[in-house]
C-alpha cells in the first residue's frame, strides 16, 4: 500500500467541500476563484476568505471592482498577444503622467497590503483596501488613453493594469467568478 501524499488529501477535501457548499447554494465560482487563489491548507481560513470575497461582490464597489478587473484583463490580454510580451514588470512611476494613472498606482500600493490582512485572517479589512481600487480603477479607465501613441507610456500603463490585475488575483482569481 502507498502512502497518499498530503497535498492529494488536501485537494480531495477541498473539492467535497466545494460539493457541500455548493448543496447548500454557496457561489461556487467564488469558492473556485479563493482556492485557486490561495494555498492554504485551512479550510476554516479558506471559507471566512470565501464569505468575504462573495460580501464584497454583493456591494457596489464589489460589482464594479469586478467588471474594472474583467476590463483590465481583457485589454492584456489582447495587447500582450498582440505585443508577444507579458507586462508584467514593476509600473516606472516616474512615467505616470496623468493624475489617475497616479492614484491608481497610489492605490494599488496601499491596496498591495490587503495579502497582510490576508495573512493575518482579517478578511474584511482585506476587502476594504480592494473596494477602494474601484474608484481609481474606474477614473483611469474613463480618462487615460491606455494605447498611448508614446509606446513607453503604453507599456507603463500595461504594467499599471497588470499590478491592478495581479493585486486582486492575491486575493481571489476573479478571472473564475461569473456575472
Amino acid at each position: 500500500m502507498h502512502p497518499v501524499p498530503p497535498q492529494e488529501i488536501l485537494d480531495f477535501l477541498a473539492e467535497r467541500l466545494r460539493v457541500q457548499l455548493r448543496a447548500e447554494g454557496a457561489r461556487h465560482d467564488v469558492l473556485a476563484a479563493v482556492f485557486a487563489a490561495g494555498a492554504d491548507d485551512d479550510l476554516t481560513r479558506l471559507l471566512a476568505r470565501t464569505d468575504a470575497v462573495a460580501d464584497l461582490l454583493r456591494s457596489g464597489d464589489g460589482v464594479n471592482l469586478l467588471t474594472a478587473y474583467r476590463r483590465a484583463a481583457n485589454i492584456l490580454r489582447i495587447e500582450e498577444r498582440k505585443d508577444g510580451a507579458r507586462q508584467d514588470a514593476e509600473p516606472d512611476e516616474a512615467l505616470l503622467t496623468e493624475p489617475e494613472e497616479k492614484e491608481l498606482y497610489r492605490q494599488l500600493q496601499t491596496a498591495h497590503r490587503a495579502q497582510r490582512f490576508i495573512n493575518d485572517e482579517k478578511y474584511s479589512e482585506a476587502m476594504q483596501l480592494m473596494a477602494q481600487l474601484r474608484s481609481p480603477l474606474d477614473a483611469f479607465f474613463d480618462k487615460v488613453t491606455v494605447n498611448a501613441p508614446q509606446s513607453d507610456l503604453r507599456r507603463n500603463r500595461l504594467r499599471l493594469l497588470h499590478k491592478a490585475r495581479s493585486t486582486m488575483d492575491g486575493i481571489a482569481d476573479f478571472a473564475k467568478i461569473e456575472g
